[in-house]
């Protein structure tokens, strides 16, 4: 029989060579097609006397990318419409039986009798890597750049071909936990200390000494199946269990506050796996990944973290008609602490850097920078010497504008300041005319920065986010003359450093920083009404945000806040602004001094030893201070998320937002919007615009005129519409 994604070759020693070769794709990835022509390869090895065991092995650089998640949407729309058409516990039961086909497919081939060996020849994620755990041998070509793991709890899911229980009984079942809820991508040298790749060979070598293992007597039996079997940490009810369960369970409602199903489920399904034979394991994590796969939180996050991730990075908002820029050599001016970054992350990606500076010192300090993050890189096994060496070589530090010239990209990221940043542009115009540049800021108009330059169709707004090394995010701001070429320039820049844009229109504050600002009043507002501080903190990060407003607003400066709020003050009337907020910000920066962690003094003390600690002096500037069990958890943590995604909402309606997709990634990976959701949009959809619409309400009357429902929402809450429904990108298409 042929196959379509497989090739397959028996030698003379009778042992088959099953290479995985999807046409047409970059990388292998699971679905049905490939499950039924794996399925019918296992059977035929397993029928075949004269076959003595297999090897499985990819014809591309990677092993699998793990499953097409495509599939699991579209199981989940079939149970929908099933379930409206024959009731729930038809379509539970049908999408039980769809689900685990992989998941039985892998025990098939692990109790098929006739050994399996996964040569692993590059990365393998996910479904991929569970077949190399259900295969009795796992040999991985040496390559630093594979990686293998199971990533599905970053979208919502858990392992669910078996992935749980296999873990479970490969290593003690903290460290399984710990692999299993983290997600971590592992290095070849740390996946073989902890067993789960069992040899690291030449890259030449693979596939022979993969075969060798079958000829020398590889037994086909997997451990857990072998007679005399012994969890590696023992029983779950005995001493060991009983000290790792209680305290895994509280580290996950510490660390998640119960907000991800899949993380919850991955606690029961180990825990009530290894109390049971392997078959009956398999089915019970089967029943939870079915049940985790009908969660709208796992929807939210495949669609937002998957699906429409993966859309923007392979340049969903690119002009079509915009050949792609051959980008070889940038311009970086500002050596500071985000022009550094962006030099690094751009020199990093292969390109040559121009750094400048207003001196030669202040260029040299930003190339120091690349430095001392290409050296913990070192320190960390992560790179070489040789590697942080090539690095440096791409970075030019000067202080001469005239080593401009040349450059296919300029991106500026001098002081926000409108006087700075024009006399920034003219000098680097007056050497690079006809060049596309980028201006990296948060705050000042896109358009009247364009007005200052040669050619506002080739100036476009490029903002980075801080740290720039580790965010993931870049915010491109169209001006109002912005032109196609400038848009896909940058759009191909960010692709290159291997970032995930935004393209957003301009506006006071574009979208991340206008709706993270909105968080921060939010948590400034509470502490006004006199919210225990402590509470306010705890609360944001209840609802699902990486930390709480007022520590937020500590490590983007506190004076930066006040800045912000004189000039929207200044601009729009004392109307735009809160007067508890101006008051509470003049107070600390004004009259404390209290700047952030950048002078150690904010809402938070930072002592050089210790932890950082909430300033008691919080205490002196609350007029009111209210009793915290008379405070309704639940709508503080309304008012953090409601807050932003209103904002978001209102963005969308203004046309500052024009996408959905970027609405929500934006929201995550710019400002750590709680990711369970789906994002700030998804966070509504999810909701349902009509309770959110009420709920809005509800804080309008208590709260006040911010919480003010936009007219978009209301009308839409009265057709009973979600932004995935009125917006969906393909709608976006068609209407084009």
């Amino acid at each position: 029989m042929d196959y379509t994604n497989f090739k397959f070759d028996v030698d003379a020693d009778g042992i088959a060579l099953v290479t995985w070769d999807m046409p047409g794709r970059s990388m292998n990835v699971i679905n049905l097609t490939i499950i039924e022509e794996l399925s019918d390869i296992v059977e035929r090895v397993a029928a075949d006397p004269a076959i003595k065991g297999a090897v499985i092995t990819s014809g591309k650089d990677t092993f699998c990318a793990g499953a097409d998640l495509t599939l699991l949407e579209s199981l989940t729309r079939a149970f929908a419409d099933m379930a409206k058409a024959q009731g729930e516990v038809a379509a539970a039961r049908v999408l039980f039986e769809e689900s685990r086909k992989l998941s039985q497919l892998y025990r098939r081939l692990e109790t098929s009798g006739k050994p399996w060996v996964a040569a692993i020849n590059g990365t393998a994620l996910g479904g991929g890597f569970e077949l190399s755990l259900a295969c009795h041998h796992r040999v991985a070509a040496d390559n630093e750049k594979t990686r293998v793991g199971l990533p599905e709890i970053k979208i919502g899911l858990f392992p669910g071909a078996g992935g749980t229980q296999r873990i479970a009984r490969m290593m003690q079942p903290a460290d399984a936990l710990q692999f299993l809820l983290k997600g971590d991508q592992l290095r070849l040298n740390r996946a073989k200390a902890m067993k789960l790749v069992d040899n690291v060979v030449p890259a030449h070598d693979l596939v022979k000494v993969a075969k060798d293992w079958i000829r020398a007597g590889g037994k086909p039996v997997a451990p857990w199946d072998a007679q005399g079997f012994k969890l590696p940490g023992g029983l779950v009810f005995s001493k060991a269990g009983m000290m790792t369960f209680p305290a895994a369970n509280a580290i996950y409602r510490r660390e998640t506050y119960d907000n991800y199903p899949a993380a919850r489920a991955i606690m029961q399904v180990v825990f009530e796996g290894l109390q049971l034979p392997m078959d009956q394991a398999l089915q019970v994590e089967s029943r939870h990944f079915a049940k985790i796969l009908r969660s709208p939180e796992a929807a939210a996050m495949i669609r937002t973290l998957f699906v429409s991730l993966q859309e923007l990075n392979k340049g969903a908002r690119r002009p079509a008609n915009i050949p792609p820029a051959n980008l070889k050599k940038i311009g970086v001016i500002g050596a500071g602490f985000m022009g550094a970054g962006i030099a690094y992350v751009s020199a990093n990606a292969g390109l040559e850097v121009v750094l400048i500076d207003r001196d030669q010192e202040s260029a040299d300090r930003g190339k120091a920078h690349s430095h001392r993050l290409m050296t913990e890189q070192v320190n960390k096994g992560r790179a070489t010497a040789a590697d942080r060496d090539a690095l440096l070589v791409r970075i030019t530090a000067t202080a001469d504008y005239e080593a401009l010239k040349g450059c296919d990209l300029i991106v500026e990221a001098v002081f926000e300041d409108r006087k700075v940043k024009t006399e920034t542009i003219a000098r680097a115009q007056a050497v690079a005319p006809n060049v596309v540049f980028g201006s990296n800021t948060s705050t000042l108009p896109i358009s009247s920065l364009a007005d200052t330059s040669k050619d506002p169709a080739r100036f476009v707004g490029i903002h980075f986010f801080s740290p720039v090394e580790k965010m993931m995010l870049v915010e491109i701001i169209l001006g109002k003359k912005t032109g196609d070429e400038a848009l896909a320039t940058a759009l191909d820049f960010v692709r290159a450093i291997r970032k995930t844009p935004i393209v957003v229109n301009d506006s006071r504050g574009f979208y991340t920083s206008r709706v993270v600002g909105t968080y921060l009043r939010e948590g400034h507002l509470m502490l006004a009404e006199g919210v225990p501080p402590a509470m306010i903190e705890n609360v944001g990060r209840m609802a699902g945000m990486p930390v709480g407003p007022l520590s937020l607003n500590d490590e983007v400066a506190v004076d930066l806040a006040w800045k912000i709020l004189k000039a929207t003050e200044a601009d729009l009337g004392a109307a735009a602004i809160d007067p508890r907020q101006k008051a509470l910000l003049s107070e600390l920066v004004e009259k404390h001094n209290r700047l952030g962690r950048k002078n150690a003094k904010g809402f938070y003390d930072y002592p050089e030893n210790g932890p950082k600690r909430l300033w008691p002096g919080l205490a002196d500037l609350q007029a009111t201070k209210l009793d915290p069990d008379t405070i309704s958890i639940g709508e503080l943590k309304s008012r953090l998320l409601g807050i932003q995604a209103l904002e978001t909402a209102r963005c969308f309606e203004e046309g500052v937002l024009t996408d959905v997709r970027e609405a929500d990634v934006g929201s995550i990976l710019g400002f750590g919007f709680a990711p369970f959701t789906g994002g700030t949009l998804s966070y509504i959809d999810m909701m349902g615009t009509r309770h959110f619409v009420a709920l809005c309400e509800r804080l309008t009357e208590k709260f006040g005129d911010r919480f003010r429902p936009s007219k978009l929402l209301l009308e839409m809450a009265g057709k009973n519409e979600t932004f995935y429904g009125r917006f969906a990108p393909d709608k976006r298409k068609a209407a084009a």
